[in-house]
Formats: C-alpha cells, structure tokens, sequence
C-alpha cells in the first residue's frame, strides 16, 4: 500500500474524502493489487493503520462498512476475510430506490424481463441434471400449493433464483437474487388481480414451461415462456394498477 493517510484529519472533512472512505479504497486495492480470493483473509486492522497512516477506529469503521457491502467478512476473534457479494446488498438498494420514487415498478420489471430471457437461455444450455430437476420440482411446488398463495410466492421466488444458478453467470445470479424483495410487495397484487384460479393458473402453467424447457435444453422454448410469464404478470400489475 504505497498512500498513506493522515490520522489527523476528521473522518469526512468538507471538500474531500472522508478517510473512512479513503481506507475502504485502500482496503479494496490491497484485495486487488495482491490477488487476493474469497476467503483469504486481510491485513490485522493494527497492519492497516500502519499501511494507511490512520488510526485504528478510523480502520474499524472502514472495516464495517465493506463488511455490511458483503464485500469482506468480519467475525469475532478472527483476521477479516475476502468475501463474495451477495444480492441482499443489492435487493436494498432496488428496494429504496422504489420507496423513494427513483425507479419504477415498471422499470424494475423491464430490467427483470431482459435479465431473465437471457438468464433462463444459459440455464438451458449449462444446468445439471440436478438443477434442472430442483427447477421442475419448485414449478411443480406452485401446483401441488395452488391455493396457498404464501407457499405459491416462495417457490416461485425459490425457481426464479435456481435458474439464476443455473444460467452459470454469477451476475445474472446475484441479480435475479436482488429481486426478491420487490417481489414480497408485487407479487400477492398480482395474484389477487388475476380474479379467477383459471387465470392464476394461466401463471404456473408458464412456470412448469420454463422448466420442461430448461430440462429438455431448448433455450428457445424457455426464453418464449418467460416471456409469455412476464406478459400475464404485467397484465395482472396492470389491471391492479400498479404498473
């Protein structure tokens, strides 16, 4: 680490950078300049004030922010570690930008329809039989707990995540992962919008179609049934005038 910082500087001073911000920025060089993985660990905050020039509570709390972005991991008694992202982080930030009006629902679900075509596409071509089995027995899950809209939500949160897994693209993965939470508030609108089970079906039967092809190994034929998926979930947002 060749900068170093003054400990005497407030930790966010006006017309720069705070030096909370500033170590953050050391710390992910570091991770990045030596080659570092998940799971290998950092520097003793005692090291880091020595490399940065600051003081170890400065160090601390730069160590806690990068923690809460998953992007290490902290834990008692032990030496910080690398860690991998996870969509929580990002399912957050969709999260606030819909409740303070800097995205739309309609927004959030063109992301979702151009992510998720691509995204079941891969899963057709590069899952395992293991996997395409788990996305057939959770399309299966929304059937057999048709009339438990509860059960019926998480299984279809539960598929759409298995085929991010199963796209092979840690990105699309973290992403379609980052969707569940906007998904608890649009999801049980859409349901009840849809006003008859024949309807509601109309919904699952799409989801056992992605799946059948996602085993079957037909991108073609699953990107067309999430795309029909979206058009009914659109449809139902619509009509609850939501979307």
């Amino acid at each position: 680490m060749e900068t170093t910082l003054t400990s005497r500087e407030p930790a966010d001073h006006p017309g720069g950078e705070g030096l909370v911000d500033r170590v953050m920025t050391a710390v992910q060089a570091h991770i990045r300049d030596n080659g570092l993985q998940v799971g290998d660990e950092l520097p003793s905050e005692g090291a880091f004030c020595e490399l940065t020039g600051t003081s170890r509570t400065i160090v601390r709390e730069a160590y806690r922010s990068l923690a809460a972005l998953t992007l290490i991991d902290v834990g008692n008694g032990r030496r910080a570690r690398v860690a991998a992202p996870r969509a929580d982080v990002l399912a957050m930030i969709t999260d606030h930008a819909v409740h303070t009006n800097q995205a739309t629902i309609q927004q959030i679900f063109d992301v979702r329809r151009t992510v998720e075509r691509r995204t079941v596409a891969l899963a057709a071509l590069r899952r395992t039989d293991r996997e395409a089995a788990e996305i057939l027995k959770l399309a299966e899950a929304m059937q057999r707990d048709f009339h438990e809209p509860q059960k019926v939500m998480e299984h279809d949160i539960a598929f759409h995540e298995a085929i991010g897994m199963a796209s092979r693209n840690p990105m699309f993965s973290m992403i379609v992962g980052s969707f569940h939470v906007v998904t608890r508030h649009t999801w049980p609108i859409g349901w009840a919008s849809r006003g008859s089970n024949e309807t509601r079906q109309e919904s699952v039967d799409t989801h056992l179609a992605i799946a059948q092809a996602i085993a079957n190994g037909d991108p073609a034929k699953g990107e067309a049934a999430m795309v029909e998926h979206f058009d009914l979930t659109v449809k139902a947002l619509l009509a609850a005038g939501v979307y």
